[in-house]
């Protein structure tokens, strides 16, 4: 019994430790650069873009197709940035323990 209510112990905490980890996901952000530096994309670790610039010389009406995918592989860019930050902060979290997915993330 005593394990039993000691396990649920770690839980609450293991629980605590998540909600202010998902806080502080809000605070950390990325940049996906694409182009070479020419489109930038600045989103937070939980994926809510926060901004996109252009380098003007791309804003050619004959461009458009090429500005488009640029801003593709820039959001790309900052995606995998974020998800990157966010597994190195569950890692800290978990101590490295694998967790099965949708717990809550």
């Amino acid at each position: 019994m005593a394990d039993f209510l000691g396990m649920m112990k770690q839980a609450a905490q293991l629980q605590s430790k998540m909600k202010a980890m998902q806080e502080e996901l809000d605070h950390i952000e990325v940049e996906g650069i694409s182009g070479g530096g020419l489109v930038h994309v600045r989103m937070t670790a939980k994926m809510e873009v926060k901004s996109i610039k252009i380098d003007p010389t791309l804003i050619k009406a004959d461009e458009a197709e090429v500005l488009e995918d640029l801003v593709v592989s820039a959001l790309a860019d900052a995606h995998r940035k974020a998800e990157a930050a966010m597994q190195e902060k569950m890692q800290a979290l978990t101590g490295g323990l694998s967790l099965p997915p949708g717990l809550g993330l």
